[in-house]
């Protein structure tokens, strides 16, 4: 058993894991494959600025519930300030692959260190509209204490965690429609609140989440989900809007 389990001491997490790692759309026999994460869809030497990757970090709360690491971003960022993310960024020409951006981009924005995740799985890449890939990677925190929260104040405003069953649920939920090239598609935002503190999780982020919490908890939410069809779909992200 690896010692990061071995430190958490976490069955449920354990069991998880084990669950996950067979959830691999993109890998070999023995695992990620990240030969394959990076190749997906992409031709030979495309632009790294146009390819992102997000950090799910799961980890057991206090009442046993499954929780995930939010941010809220930095107010004085040129683009998307204020919303809620999941820890990431562009991946650069240093990094190995989409893993090796999410726990280098967690390291830099919260300060997590990369050697208390295990990365489990590896969803299936979201595309965004201005041709953005981004590629979310699944990792559990088995020692939550071994974690001291230190946010890098030019890109991040707070840090706090949300059950991820919330995503699920049609409660303090809400949705926007939307259309895109003849196709309806809805906005989810999930209202949540943390020690004093409101935040909203919505659009990629939400997307993500939901994604997640479907795969992990082996259900569909109790709403309708009504995806944009552009989101799965890295051919199609050639275009120069966002989603929001």
């Amino acid at each position: 058993m690896d010692a990061k389990i071995k430190a958490g001491g976490s069955k449920m997490l354990s069991d998880l894991a084990q669950r996950l790692r067979l959830h691999q759309p993109y890998s070999s026999e023995n695992g990620i494959d990240a030969a394959n994460i990076v190749s997906y869809d992409r031709p030979p030497r495309l632009q790294t600025d146009r390819r992102a990757a997000v950090l799910i970090c799961i980890f057991e709360g206090d009442n046993g519930d499954l929780r995930v690491i939010l941010t809220q971003r930095s107010s004085t960022l040129s683009s998307h300030s204020g919303e809620v993310a999941l820890p990431g960024g562009k991946m650069e020409e240093g990094d190995r692959d989409e893993v090796a951006t999410a726990l280098r981009e967690a390291n830099e924005e919260i300060g997590l260190d990369p050697s208390l995740v295990e990365v489990v799985s590896i969803l299936e890449p979201f595309s965004m509209k201005n041709g953005m890939v981004v590629v979310p990677v699944i990792g559990l925190l088995f020692d939550k204490t071994a974690f001291h929260p230190a946010p890098n104040v030019a890109e991040v405003e707070a840090i706090f965690d949300a059950p991820l069953e919330m995503f699920l649920k049609d409660e303090n939920r809400r949705q926007v429609e939307r259309e895109w090239m003849g196709s309806k598609y809805l906005l989810h935002y999930f209202d949540y609140e943390a020690e004093g503190r409101k935040y909203v999780i919505f659009a990629l982020t939400a997307g993500i989440l939901i994604d997640t919490a479907s795969i992990v908890y082996q259900q569909s939410p109790a709403f309708v989900e009504m995806k944009p069809n552009f989101w799965n779909k890295p051919e199609n992200a050639r275009t120069s809007s966002h989603p929001k």
